[in-house]
Order: C-alpha cells, then sequence, then structure tokens
C-alpha cells in the first residue's frame, strides 16, 4: 500500500487574519518581478483596422449614455 500522507510546507490557517495574510504576501515578494516600465504611445486610426463588431453589440453601446447617445 502506497503511503498517502502529505506534508504542507507551512500550516494551513483557513481562518487567517490579515496580519497572516499580509506575512504570505510578503513571503511571497521575492518571487515576483515587475516588468519595466514603457511609456504607452497612442496609436494612429490608421493602424487600427480588423476589427468588426456585431450590429446588436454596436446598437447596444450607442444606446447607452456613458457612450455618447
Amino acid at each position: 500500500m502506497t503511503n498517502l500522507k502529505v506534508h504542507a510546507p507551512a500550516p494551513a490557517d483557513l481562518d487567517g487574519d490579515l496580519a497572516s495574510l499580509r506575512g504570505d504576501c510578503a513571503r511571497m515578494a521575492p518571487h515576483w518581478t515587475a516588468p519595466e516600465k514603457t511609456a504607452a504611445r497612442p496609436v494612429p486610426p490608421s493602424l487600427i483596422h480588423g476589427v468588426s463588431v456585431p450590429a446588436a453589440s454596436a446598437r447596444l453601446l450607442e444606446a447607452m449614455p456613458d457612450y455618447g447617445n
């Protein structure tokens, strides 16, 4: 028979508090790197092509005041 016991690297605290969560995040932070920041440049409309919008979606957006009626 196979031994199916699994040992977690840290105790599983399902009811952890904020301090526990912050500690977990602090331990994981060195494992993640942020991408280099690059300045976003606007794209000229002449380069935007190949986008098709279904008529029903266009009508829906047209009817929404947030998108300009």
